[in-house]
């Protein structure tokens, strides 16, 4: 199947264990809750309702802290929707506390740990050429 739109994750390469799975799982709730890539409910053989995912692949890659600037930059210029998650969050537990640390720094000042974004295939190709698949 084709898809004119293609979704990645962007990780900062530095990263613990805990820390990618927590900030892929936020950057993903974004894009999920806000874009029609939902699929349908899944049903096993018992008949059994499991809730649906995401209907088009998602790409995790790896950034160092530069990458993940330049590459927010140039997306604010596209035509990509884009999820953030800042270190600041990690020492925060409630999403009123997570906007607040979000909005004390300006656009360039952000301490940038994950993007999310979802966006023409095309564009966000462009943005993330350089950039190697998360191992």
């Amino acid at each position: 199947m084709e898809f004119d739109t293609k979704i990645a994750v962007i990780l900062k390469d530095d990263l613990l264990t805990w820390q990618k799975l927590n900030v892929t799982a936020f950057l993903m709730s974004g894009i999920g809750g806000t874009q029609n890539i939902i699929g349908e409910p899944y049903i096993d053989g018992d008949g059994v309702n499991y809730l649906p995912m995401a209907n088009q692949p998602i790409m995790i890659y790896s950034a160092n802290s530069e990458q993940l600037k330049e590459i927010l930059k140039k997306s604010l210029t596209k035509e990509i929707n884009i999820t953030i998650y800042t270190d600041e969050i990690f020492k925060t537990y409630n999403d009123v506390d997570n906007r607040a640390k979000v909005a004390e720094y300006k656009t360039d000042d952000l301490n940038l740990v994950g993007i999310g974004m979802i966006g023409k295939k095309n564009h966000v190709s462009r943005l993330i050429k350089r950039l190697s698949l998360h191992e």
